[in-house]
């Protein structure tokens, strides 16, 4: 056992079966009160091999106070996914089934059923001897492209001092799966998701990138070195991604793509379920923060590097300059104080940035987006919204196109 496994492994090891010597990715898939599981495994099935072995885990879960009607979805998808494991694994790409139907009403959730298997996956990869393979995420609903096993094993081998990616991804927007709503609705969340994140971009934020539960992987021994997986019952992605980003070296894989569902959802407090569910229940449009909360931001972020050199004085000359909602959201969260610790603690411009952003991450960041979004700027149309940010007016659908080609790009 490694020290991480010693110190931070929620449970003991799961699977006795000694891995392929090869084995050089883990593909971990959170499960709990999934329809069909089955069809996610069988989309992996159905990728081109890459080099390497492969190993799938699946984690079929659920708390310890869930209902009778979870329970039995849980045993039958256990029994499922049992039987197509028999009829469709094989050496080099094998499947493995963790079942844990009563685990602790206080952390139960997709953050530790994502643990659970990610831990199971260092695990599988030290004992192969791999501990820099690749661990990623997948989930029970979602699909992908045939060379999904393939790009990520030659994104890690092309970019090897890379720790950690977020995987392209794209919801389906059009079929006969689901009601005409759902992916009306879909389409909103997905343009809401792509226009915040190149928001940020415009404002000169740089650790935006796209943290989707089902669209990101890890290196093994990375993945240990930062804690491993929280336990949130949800945004567990968010918090997770959000300790790579910062150190550098994080990439984007865009040359394949995840599929994830666009199916409603009430198993979470916030997310793509709860977000599609929400506007079905309120028959209402998707609302994105408005651009004056990132143009605001833009003034701020500019001045960044400026703020290394410059007096108390003159600091306070141009804070009490900035606009009322960045302004003001700093000056509550001590900023005075933090630059000036900032400052004693770095030795030159570089340092002085990356420890700023450290302090100004992500999270700080969003707590200003809700911040300006309550006080100053509320909230508009998505499609409003991402029409300032392209610069260009169209449907939903256009705006999501047009955001998705820049993704891609």
């Amino acid at each position: 056992m490694t020290k991480y496994l010693q110190k931070h492994a929620f449970l003991p090891p799961q699977i006795m079966e000694t891995p392929a010597p090869d084995l050089s990715m883990v593909i971990v898939i959170p499960c709990h009160d999934e329809p069909d599981a089955v069809s996610s495994l069988q989309a992996l099935r159905n990728c081109a091999a890459p080099p390497g072995s492969v190993e799938v885990i699946i984690v079929i879960n659920s708390s310890e106070v869930a209902s009778d009607t979870v329970k039995t979805r849980n045993a039958e998808t256990l029994k499922a996914v049992e039987e197509w494991i028999r009829e469709y694994t094989d050496a080099r790409f094998r499947c493995f089934a963790l079942y844990h139907p009563d685990l602790p009403k206080k952390h139960a959730g997709v953050g530790l059923a994502r643990k659970v298997g990610m831990d199971e996956a260092v695990r599988r990869l030290e004992m192969a001897g791999n501990p820099q393979g690749v661990i990623a995420c997948f989930d029970a609903d979602s699909n992908c492209d045939t060379n999904y096993l393939q790009a990520i094993e030659s994104h890690f081998k092309n970019n090897p001092d890379s720790s950690a990616c977020s995987i392209y991804y794209e919801h389906p927007t059009q079929g006969t799966d689901f009601p005409k709503e759902v992916y009306s609705s879909i389409i909103q969340y997905e343009l809401y998701l792509r226009y915040y994140v190149h928001a940020l971009r415009f404002s000169g934020f740089p650790h935006a990138y796209q943290t989707i539960g089902s669209s990101m992987a890890v290196r093994a021994d990375a993945y240990q070195r930062q804690g491993g997986m929280n336990r949130r019952k949800a945004g567990e992605d968010f918090y997770f991604l959000h300790k790579f980003i910062p150190l550098g070296n994080f990439t984007e894989l865009k040359t394949t793509r995840v599929i994830p569902s666009p199916r409603p959802s009430h198993r979470v407090p916030f997310g793509t379920g709860k977000a599609i569910q929400d506007m079905l229940d309120a028959q209402s449009r998707y609302m994105a923060y408005h651009p004056n909360v990132f143009k605001d931001l833009k003034v701020f972020l500019e001045q960044v590097s400026d703020f290394y050199t410059l007096n108390e004085v003159d600091l306070s000359d141009r804070i009490n300059s900035l606009p009322d909602s960045i302004r003001t959201f700093l000056l509550q969260y001590n900023f005075y104080n933090k630059w000036a610790e900032i400052k004693r603690n770095t030795a030159n411009l570089t340092s002085f940035e990356q420890r700023f952003f450290r302090w100004f991450n992500a999270f700080i960041i969003l707590k200003y987006v809700h911040d300006a979004r309550d006080r100053y700027y509320p909230s508009i149309p998505v499609q409003e919204a991402a029409s300032w940010l392209a610069n260009k007016e169209g449907s939903e659908l256009e705006l999501l196109e047009s955001f998705r080609q820049r993704d891609r790009s």
